[in-house]
């Protein structure tokens, strides 16, 4: 995806609108109190514009990324080993993210409507609980094209995969297929930036109706979210330690103490593609890593792995589950294990890749998407730490993969 000068107003960043409205939205709830209502319809606006690309998103996201992966030896050995890593470390971190929402209750505390919120949609607790055969089943579509009409995600992920893995099986013959997928993409990725522009309008929306009708409540409750987040990525972070000494069968100390600068970059830019290079840089002249694994690894992890991402899917599922007063079965959960590791892969390089795949969780578990705002103002400083943990998990790997490949310079990464 092309790099694009970010937008700015009256030379303020996107962040910096946010948290302005954000502001202004909370003060203008405090005065209008019950009169704000009407301003939710910003809310709902931006809402609906991400309903609107959601499912093309979701199919030429992952459709693209598989197919620019290839098909080569190196990919075989190398490349299966490393995605094989990136999805345990995703699994994991959503397992993380299932048990903090579950020990910090982030959305207990408000007695909201459901129906009032999704504007009467219901929900799909309300019908006999899925079983898991029955799951399984409902992956396999027998009418894409309805599938895509109905916005059924889950079936259309697996369309995707199943799309990419033959368009690279195909190879050369398939070239134009591929051109085709990348700049589809290109223009969906841009339609989005042009979306999330209107981020900052809906946060002033939805927090001037949400204080209003809810009172100043609801600041705790996003208060909680977010220590239980931070929380989150503080064990995950820890884990790629672990991960380092057990695997790589090195000591994670100069793992930690030579990727600050790498890690700085990610939290003040969060982007884990602007942070890319220096990351290359460091693992390559600070902790040993062979050339070869490092351009290949931290380029694919920048591709599929989002382990912070993950961890706020899963928490922020259980968030509004709570908010909602929405009890998760067991077969849930399941679900969201797979929704949440795949939202998190297919989040990977979209501007507020988080923000749009949060729709297909809430949607697998059958809550509405429109509490989605609630987020907008509290994501930004959320997203910076999810996109330290993110390059972090992306360089332990590297490192733990380069440390297999008998390719490893220890000498230089304990020096």
């Amino acid at each position: 995806m092309p790099v694009t000068k970010e937008f700015t107003v009256l030379g303020l960043r996107m962040w910096q609108q946010v948290v302005i409205c954000l502001v202004l939205g909370v003060i203008t709830g405090f005065a209008l109190k019950e009169q704000a209502a009407p301003l939710k319809i910003l809310g709902t606006i931006f809402i609906d514009l991400i309903k609107m690309v959601v499912v093309p998103l979701i199919f030429l996201a992952l459709a693209s990324g598989i197919t620019s992966m290839g098909d080569s030896a190196n990919f075989r050995r190398v490349g299966l080993k490393g995605i094989a890593a990136y999805l345990s470390t995703a699994l994991f971190a959503v397992v993380i993210g299932l048990v903090a929402g579950n020990l910090f209750h982030p959305g207990l505390g408000l007695h909201v409507n459901i129906n009032e919120f999704a504007g009467n949609a219901g929900v799909a607790n309300d019908a006999p609980p899925m079983k898991i055969q029955d799951f399984l089943l409902n992956l396999i579509s027998p009418n894409i094209f309805k599938s895509f009409a109905e916005g059924n995600l889950l079936q259309v992920i697996v369309f995707a995969v199943m799309f990419g893995m033959t368009v690279n099986s195909m190879g050369g013959r398939s070239a134009r297929v591929r051109e085709m997928i990348h700049d589809f993409a290109l223009v969906i990725f841009r339609m989005i930036e042009y979306i999330v522009r209107l981020a900052p309008l809906a946060v002033f929306g939805y927090m001037a109706w949400t204080v209003g009708t809810q009172g100043v409540e609801v600041l705790r409750v996003l208060a909680v979210l977010v220590v239980a987040v931070i929380s989150s990525c503080i064990v995950q972070y820890v884990l790629y330690g672990i991960m380092i000494a057990v695997f790589g069968r090195l000591n994670p100390f100069p793992f930690y103490r030579k990727l600050v600068t790498t890690q700085v970059m990610a939290f003040s830019t969060s982007s884990s593609k602007a942070t890319l290079t220096t990351a290359m840089r460091e693992m390559e002249t600070k902790l040993g890593v062979s050339g070869q694994i490092s351009q290949f690894m931290l380029p694919l992890g920048a591709a599929v792995n989002m382990s912070g991402t993950a961890i706020y899917l899963a928490i922020c599922a259980l968030f509004f589950a709570q908010f909602f007063g929405v009890t998760l079965t067991p077969e849930d959960y399941g679900v969201l294990l797979l929704t949440c590791t795949l939202g998190s892969i297919g989040a990977a390089g979209i501007p507020s890749g988080s923000i749009i795949f949060m729709g297909m969780v809430l949607h697998s578990v059958g809550l509405p998407i429109e509490g989605i705002g609630l987020l907008l103002g509290v994501d930004r400083i959320l997203d910076m730490v999810r996109t330290t943990i993110n390059i972090t998990g992306d360089c332990a790997i590297t490192l733990i993969i380069d440390a297999t490949e008998k390719t490893h310079n220890k000498e230089q990464y304990n020096s």
